[in-house]
């Protein structure tokens, strides 16, 4: 038998519905802009993380990994959060959702695909559908604040255009196909204001401008020892 997550979605505001996820893919430097790209690899360099040898690359995560849960554990205190629209798709299409690849950064200079398995990957409980947002989709644009010693701090913000067009992204990964229905993409992130950091809340938005609504998620990543 697969392995599956089976998670319940607001669909479009008006409709929940169960969705089973048997794929999670992350697509890593996938942005646009290359001075910005070249910012956030800088960014990483700075912790020993070595820069990519293909952009973008696509990694691996096992599907468990996800949770919509807004407290969960990782282990130390060297994980931080990515702001990063998603799409995921199902028999009718392509939907839209916000998510953070949180991730160790300590594994992350070692081993890049091993790093994005330590940590959960939250994800929020509502989807757009795609083909709503595909004609104004460079409008949307994205956030993500942290809590730091109980003082809000600006993390990331920057439209959806800072990454490559998502059926682009789609498009590399199938080598010219669709998604199978029952995926889940991360499509990659922004430039960090301030440097990558931890943070004891991370609060991340998704907002459409055009259509007058916002998909909100927050979450707090528990730091459990190492060794005791």
């Amino acid at each position: 038998m697969a392995a599956a997550k089976h998670l319940e979605f607001l669909m479009n505001g008006d409709e929940v519905r169960q969705v089973t996820i048997n794929n999670v893919v992350i697509a890593g430097w996938t942005g646009r802009n290359v001075e910005a790209m070249e910012a956030h690899i800088k960014e990483l360099e700075e912790l020993g993380i070595s820069r990519p040898s293909k952009t973008p690359t696509y990694y691996r995560c096992t599907v468990d990994q996800l949770t919509q849960d807004e407290d969960f554990q990782v282990i130390g205190t060297d994980s931080s959060g990515e702001i990063e629209f998603l799409i995921v798709s199902l028999d009718d299409g392509y939907w839209v959702g916000l998510g953070s690849d949180h991730t160790d950064r300590v594994v992350e200079a070692t081993d890049v695909t091993v790093s994005k398995q330590m940590c959960a990957k939250p994800i929020a409980r509502t989807l757009w559908r795609y083909a709503d947002v595909e004609d104004h989709w460079d409008e949307l644009m994205l956030k993500s604040t942290i809590i730091v010693n109980g003082k809000e701090e600006a993390y990331q913000e920057g439209p959806v255009t800072t990454m490559r067009d998502p059926k682009e992204l789609i498009s590399l990964y199938t080598d010219g196909g669709e998604l199978a229905p029952g995926t889940l993409m991360f499509c990659g992130t922004l430039a960090v204001s301030g440097g990558v950091r931890p943070g004891e809340v991370f609060h991340a938005s998704l907002s459409d401008a055009k259509l007058n609504r916002t998909i909100n998620h927050s979450y707090k990543a528990a730091s459990l020892p190492r060794e005791e």
